[in-house]
């Protein structure tokens, strides 16, 4: 019997030693795949960025080849310096720079704040105004155009950077929403203990709320930089004069009525892409922390 329980037993110890051995398997081929699927996913994303760069060294005669040639030869180097000095490129990455600097400052400190009240603050109706505010989320852009169009032609802010900056700053349903899932993940005793101390709502949200929120608030400020600096609709609706035209806008009038400068064109995409790429390759640590903290304290 003795015998017989031992011989039990070590197959019984067998039979998971089997099972986990086909585990690290099945986890692998997974992995392949997800590799294969993402890699190819990476791919289609960069070819419009690669082919963009690829026509900005080409002229006229080679980007609409067929078949494509995907080599420039010979190289068409003087797309770059001809697109700058054809448009004043200079101006209209200064009003780039410059609107978009202040919509990211002023959409971190309004959406923080507003954050902040929904998520820790208990005001009457706190929960209907947050869910009203954020089914804005659902309604398509074109269809507020018009009505925000006449709302800045009646206060006389039509072709005025203001059109641009005010309802882009003040109005980010997105960002309160991310914020707040990340405040609400704050322990609540930290705030009592600065009540404690005596500390009002507007100490507590600054010594306390934003230092804890910065991961969540540096995602939040990329991806407002890549929207207000790619914005073109805005500008397109509410901007007349050249000189207040941003990078955008100007990119657009290299297309003319019946030809269109498409190798200057692409050498100025290409260019107006540069400070995306830099914000992007330095904070990328900081989105990716921010998008995955705030998912987890949600």
């Amino acid at each position: 019997m003795a015998t017989n329980d031992l011989e039990i037993d070590t197959r019984n110890k067998n039979i998971p030693t089997v099972v986990n051995s086909s585990l690290p398997r099945k986890r692998k081929r997974a992995n392949i795949l997800l590799h294969v699927l993402l890699t190819l996913g990476a791919i289609t994303m960069v070819f419009p960025f690669l082919w963009t760069v690829l026509s900005s060294l080409k002229d006229i005669s080679q980007i609409f080849l067929v078949p494509p040639k995907w080599i420039p030869n010979p190289l068409a180097w003087n797309n770059y310096p001809d697109s700058l000095q054809a448009m004043p490129f200079g101006k209209a990455y200064f009003n780039s720079f410059y609107i978009t600097f202040i919509v990211v400052a002023a959409t971190l400190i309004t959406a923080s704040m507003a954050a902040y009240a929904f998520a820790k603050i208990r005001f009457k109706g706190a929960n209907i105004i947050f869910i009203l505010f954020l089914s804005t989320m659902m309604i398509p852009k074109q269809v507020t155009m018009i009505p925000l169009y006449l709302i800045m032609d009646n206060i006389g802010w039509i072709d005025n950077h203001l059109s641009i900056i005010v309802p882009g700053a003040l109005f980010n349903a997105f960002a309160v929403f991310l914020l707040r899932q990340f405040v609400m993940g704050i322990p609540r005793e930290l705030e009592e203990a600065a009540i404690m101390d005596g500390a009002g709502y507007l100490r507590i949200y600054w010594n306390v709320i934003l230092p804890l929120i910065r991961p969540a608030l540096a995602a939040i400020g990329i991806f407002t930089f890549m929207g207000a600096w790619n914005s073109f609709i805005d500008p397109l609706i509410y901007l007349n004069t050249p000189e207040l035209f941003t990078v955008p806008l100007l990119l657009n009038t290299f297309k003319g009525l019946y030809t269109a400068e498409w190798g200057l064109m692409m050498a100025g995409t290409t260019i107006s892409v540069i400070p995306v790429l830099i914000i992007y390759i330095i904070a990328q640590k900081q989105i990716i922390e921010g998008v995955t903290l705030t998912g987890i304290k949600g």
